[in-house]
C-alpha cells in the first residue's frame, strides 16, 4: 500500500494549499493531489452591482497580486461596453502592471522561493572575504565588500544565538539536498535583506498613479490619475501627475533595472548552477497558454501586444494555437473533483459566461487525516482549454515569446541556457519556471522606460487625456452586454467574464492563474499542472522534511486566495450547504 504524505499548509505562498502525495517504497511520488482549502465569495457579492464599481470588489480577491484583478475587471466592463480608453491611460496601466511584475517576481524569488535552495544557517560558516570574491565574480553590484557580508553574517548570528531565527525560522536547514557552499548562502541571505528594502521604492509607482498600494485605484474608461502639463503644481493640483513626478518614476525604474540586472539575474544563475538536476524534473502537463498583454495601441489590437496570446501543446514550440476567450468550446471549468455542484451535474463543463458558483461540501469534517480523492477534494475548479489542462505563468509567457520569435527573449534565454550548459528543453521543469520568472523580469523592466518616454512625449505635446467619458452614463449602454477582461498577471493568464443586464451585473466569473495550475482532476481524471509536476521524477529524501514538494509547488508561485470561488453568506465554508 502506498504511503500518503500530507503537507498542510504549504507555507510561503498566498492562501491555503494542501498537497497530498502517494509514494512508493523508494520515496518516489506516484500520485499527487492539490487541494485549495479556503473559499471566497466575490462572484456572489458582485451580483446586481454597478459594473463601474466591480473592480473595487474584485481587486480584493487577493492582497498579493494587488492590482491585477482591478485591471481585469475594468477591462471586462470596457470590453462588454465597447469602451475605448485614451492612449495615456493605456501607458499608465502598462507601467503599473510592469511594476507589479518586477516587484512580485523579485519578492517571490528571495522571500518565498529562494529558501528552498538556500540553507540560511549554513551562511554562519561562510568566509565574508570569499563571499565578496564570489559576488564580485558574477556581478558588478556595489554592495559586495567583505565588510558588507560580515555585517550581514553578524546580524544573522544574533538571530541564531538568541534562539530566534525570526523570518528564517520555518526551514529544513541542514537537509542533505541543500547544495550551495556557505559563501553562496551568505550572499543570498544578504540579497534577501536587500530586496526587502528595495521594494519600498518600487511600490511608489503604484501609489503615484493609483493613489495607494496595495489595491491602487482604477477607473472604467481610463485612469484615475489626472495629468498636469505644468512642470510643478501647488494646492489641489499637486495631486496630479506632472513632469517632475514622472522623472521621479524614471529614477524608480532605473533602480528596478539595476536590481534585476546586477542582483536577481546573477543570483538565479549562480544558484541554478548547483541544482542543474532540477532542470530535469517537475515538468507538468507540457501544455502552455497565454492570453496576451502590454498593448502598444489597445487591447483590441493583438498585433501591438508585447506578450502574444496562444497555446503551445505537447512542448511543440513550432506551432501556436489561437485563443478565443469568448468561445465556449475553448474555455470550460469542471467541478468533478471540486466541492461544487452544477445544475446539470458535476461532469459537465461550463464556459464562464454561464458559470455557476454553487457549492456543496461533501468532504471530511476537519480535522481529517487525508482527502477522499475519489470525490471532491478542493475548493478550486478545474479549467480546461479545449479539454486540455494547460500551464500558465512566466514559463508559458517566456516560451510563447521564444516560440513567436521575440528576439530579446530568444537572446536572453539562449544566454542563460548557455551559462548553464542546458538546452531549451530544460525550461520544461521546476527550475525552468524559476529561471523564466527571472528572465521575464528583465524583458518587462527593459520596456518600462520606453512607455514612460512615450507618456512624457504625449504630455509635452499637449495630450493630457486619461479618461474617456463617452460611455460613462449607463443610459447609453445596451440592455444586455457581456465581455471578458484579461491580462497576464505575474502568476499567469487571468480573465474576468461579466454579464450585464439593465445596467447591473447579472453574472461575474473570475478564472485565475492558480485555478489553471492548481485545480484538481477533471471529469476524465485528467491532472493539472501542480499534480503533474509533482509526479514527474520526484523522490523524497525524508517524508518529514518534504523539501522536494515545496520546491516544485513554489516554482508556480501559488496564489490560492485568487483561485477558490465561493462561501455561504454566514461564512460557514466547511458545512454541508448549497448556495444558489
Amino acid at each position: 500500500m502506498a504511503d500518503r504524505i500530507v503537507v498542510d499548509p504549504i507555507t510561503r505562498i498566498e492562501g491555503h494549499l494542501r498537497i497530498e502525495a502517494e509514494t512508493n517504497a523508494n520515496g518516489g511520488i506516484t500520485q499527487a493531489y492539490s487541494s485549495g482549502t479556503m473559499v471566497r465569495g466575490i462572484e456572489i457579492i458582485l451580483r446586481d452591482r454597478d459594473p463601474r464599481e466591480a473592480w473595487a470588489f474584485a481587486q480584493r480577491i487577493c492582497g498579493v497580486c494587488t492590482l491585477v484583478h482591478g485591471i481585469a475587471s475594468v477591462r471586462a466592463v470596457e470590453n462588454a461596453l465597447d469602451y475605448p480608453i485614451p492612449a495615456n491611460a493605456q501607458l499608465i496601466r502598462n507601467l503599473m502592471i510592469a511594476a507589479q511584475y518586477v516587484h512580485d517576481h523579485v519578492m517571490h524569488f528571495y522571500h518565498l522561493h529562494a529558501l528552498d535552495w538556500v540553507d540560511v544557517v549554513s551562511a554562519l560558516n561562510a568566509d565574508p572575504a570569499q563571499t565578496s570574491a564570489l559576488a564580485q565574480s558574477i556581478s558588478g553590484y556595489a554592495k559586495s565588500s567583505p565588510g558588507y557580508f560580515a555585517d550581514t553574517q553578524k546580524r544573522l548570528r544574533q538571530f541564531v544565538e538568541a534562539g530566534q531565527l525570526g523570518i528564517f525560522a520555518n526551514g529544513f536547514w541542514g537537509h542533505p539536498d541543500y547544495k550551495l557552499p556557505p559563501e553562496a548562502n551568505l550572499m543570498a541571505v544578504a540579497h534577501y535583506l536587500e530586496a526587502l528594502a528595495w521594494q519600498r521604492d518600487v511600490v511608489k509607482l503604484h501609489a503615484m498613479f493609483g493613489g495607494k498600494n496595495p489595491h491602487p485605484n482604477f477607473l472604467v474608461g481610463g485612469s484615475p490619475s489626472p495629468i498636469s502639463a505644468a512642470p510643478g503644481a501647488t494646492g489641489s493640483a499637486a495631486t496630479t501627475i506632472n513632469i517632475i513626478s514622472l522623472e521621479e518614476m524614471r529614477s524608480i525604474i532605473h533602480s528596478m533595472q539595476a536590481f534585476v540586472r546586477d542582483v536577481y539575474i546573477p543570483d538565479t544563475l549562480a544558484i541554478a548552477s548547483f541544482y542543474k538536476d532540477w532542470f530535469a524534473r517537475g515538468e507538468g502537463v507540457g501544455n502552455f497558454m497565454t492570453f496576451g498583454d502590454f498593448p502598444a495601441k489597445g487591447m483590441d489590437d493583438p498585433s501591438s501586444w508585447l506578450i502574444p496570446s496562444g497555446v503551445i501543446l505537447n512542448r511543440d514550440l513550432s506551432h501556436i494555437e489561437p485563443v478565443d476567450l469568448n468561445d465556449p468550446e475553448q474555455v470550460e471549468e469542471f467541478v468533478a473533483h471540486s466541492w461544487y455542484d452544477y445544475e446539470d451535474g458535476k461532469d459537465k463543463g461550463l464556459h464562464p459566461y454561464a458559470g455557476e458558483t454553487a457549492l456543496h461540501y461533501d468532504g471530511p469534517e476537519p480535522p481529517y487525516q487525508q482527502l477522499d480523492v475519489d470525490k471532491g477534494y478542493s475548493w478550486l475548479k478545474s479549467p480546461r482549454w479545449r479539454g486540455n489542462p494547460v500551464e500558465v505563468g512566466p514559463l508559458s509567457r517566456v516560451l510563447m515569446l521564444y516560440a513567436s520569435g521575440h528576439e530579446p527573449t530568444r537572446d536572453l534565454a539562449n544566454y542563460a541556457l548557455k551559462q548553464l550548459d542546458l538546452p531549451i528543453e530544460a525550461m520544461f521543469s521546476t527550475l525552468g519556471r524559476t529561471a523564466a520568472r527571472t528572465l521575464e523580469s528583465k524583458i518587462v523592466v527593459d520596456q518600462m522606460e520606453g512607455w514612460l518616454d512615450t507618456l512624457i512625449g504625449n504630455i509635452k505635446g499637449g495630450d493630457v487625456s486619461v479618461h474617456n467619458p463617452e460611455k460613462w452614463d449607463p443610459s447609453t449602454w445596451p440592455k444586455e452586454a457581456k465581455g471578458v477582461g484579461f491580462m497576464e498577471a505575474p502568476r499567469g493568464a487571468l480573465a474576468h467574464w461579466i454579464v450585464i443586464k439593465n445596467g447591473k451585473i447579472d453574472n461575474y466569473q473570475a478564472v485565475v492563474p492558480s485555478t489553471w495550475n492548481a485545480g484538481p482532476r477533471d471529469a476524465k481524471g485528467g491532472i493539472g499542472p501542480y499534480e503533474a509536476a509533482l509526479m514527474d521524477r520526484h523522490t523524497l529524501f525524508d517524508p518529514k522534511q518534504p523539501l522536494e514538494i515545496q520546491r516544485t509547488v513554489h516554482s508556480f508561485d501559488p496564489c490560492i486566495a485568487c483561485a477558490v470561488h465561493v462561501v455561504d453568506p454566514e461564512g460557514e465554508g466547511l458545512s454541508s450547504i448549497l448556495v444558489q
